[in-house]
């Protein structure tokens, strides 16, 4: 069985914007789950619970609302990814494939972001798995660095998220592929999938977002792992 960890920030923990946490059935880390393994589902269902014996993947989700990719952020605290990267790896050791989804609380206003400065930060949590030693036999596990889906204009977070997100957002793309490139992980635009995200609070996805973006996501695991 292949264990793939989904690294990431509240639209991986399910973060729905009209409020609370979507189901396990909506979540993509879940859907992708499931996905992978069809023989684990009923009738076309999810199982949000323990891989079958004849399951071919175990999905870890692991996101955090507010994480950044390397920042201290001093109001909310607690939320850098590189910090609390380790940990979590050895946690969940021997990992087969870490997704790393990280960068749209780097575009807060108190971070004063570019896109090169937002890509450099996931490159940096990527390099951290790529040389963890968490992989199967102590090795390396291996990354896919995926750059998160733009943001959209909306007054939720207008005081919060920098004012010209909008536009960075759309430009970080083409760094992470060259950052995913330079540290030989493999790389995905969610803004292929997802043009942007809701306009109820233009950070968080939609329910279709989250299906749309599993089914992706299955695709990638099943390429890199086969």
């Amino acid at each position: 069985m292949k264990t793939v960890l989904c690294y990431g920030d509240s639209n991986t923990w399910g973060y729905n914007p009209r409020g609370g946490r979507y189901d396990h059935s909506v979540r993509w880390p879940t859907v992708m789950a499931a996905l992978l393994n069809p023989q684990d589902c009923g009738a076309g269902g999810i199982n949000p619970g323990m891989p079958g014996s004849n399951s071919l993947y175990w999905v870890v989700e692991e996101g955090l609302n507010g994480r950044t990719t390397c920042l201290e952020d001093p109001v909310e605290g607690d939320r850098n990814g590189l910090r609390q990267l380790i940990p979590i790896l050895r946690s969940h050791r021997p990992l087969d494939l870490v997704i790393i989804m990280l960068g749209t609380n780097d575009l807060k206003r108190r971070f004063r972001p570019s896109p090169y400065e937002v890509s450099h930060g996931a490159q940096l949590v990527t390099n951290a798995v790529l040389s963890s030693e968490c992989g199967p036999g102590d090795g390396r596990p291996k990354a896919l660095m995926v750059c998160p889906a733009p943001v959209s204009r909306a007054e939720a977070f207008a005081q919060i998220i920098d004012p010209d997100a909008f536009e960075i957002s759309r430009k970080m793309a083409a760094h992470y592929k060259a950052c995913a490139k330079e540290c030989g992980a493999a790389f995905f635009d969610a803004g292929t999938i997802i043009s942007a995200s809701s306009p109820v609070d233009g950070i968080h996805w939609e329910e279709e977002d989250h299906l749309r973006f599993a089914a992706a996501m299955a695709e990638q695991v099943r390429e890199l792992l086969s």
